[in-house]
């Protein structure tokens, strides 16, 4: 018999605050440079490809892990649900805002 050591797929799920801060940023960078939000989220949408089959990125606070884009100064905030194999979205923030903002949204 073989076995796949590949982890099956977690779902990503992304909480309302994330939606606003998505929405927010890609109309920022379209009114920077028509079609740079359409980037933006196709950067997003990659990322969140990847953490399907790859969740267990450093934690940084209250077992809340960030990756970082590439290309965008923004990280993505996720918890990881393996009992129910959901990567859950809590927030996208702008690496170059004040932290304390992300704290009070906690």
């Amino acid at each position: 018999m073989i076995t796949s050591l590949i982890p099956m797929g977690f779902e990503v799920v992304i909480e309302p605050p994330a939606l606003q801060d998505i929405q927010e940023a890609i109309d920022y960078y379209d009114s920077q440079s028509t079609g740079l939000g359409f980037e933006f989220e196709e950067e997003l949408d990659h990322f969140f490809e990847v953490l399907e089959n790859t969740q267990f990125f450093q934690v940084r606070y209250d077992e809340t892990r960030c990756l970082p884009l590439k290309r965008f100064p923004y990280m993505i905030h996720y918890s990881v649900d393996e009992k129910n194999k959901l990567v859950i979205i809590r927030a996208i923030f702008n690496t170059s805002r004040n932290p304390k903002i992300r704290k009070s949204r906690e």
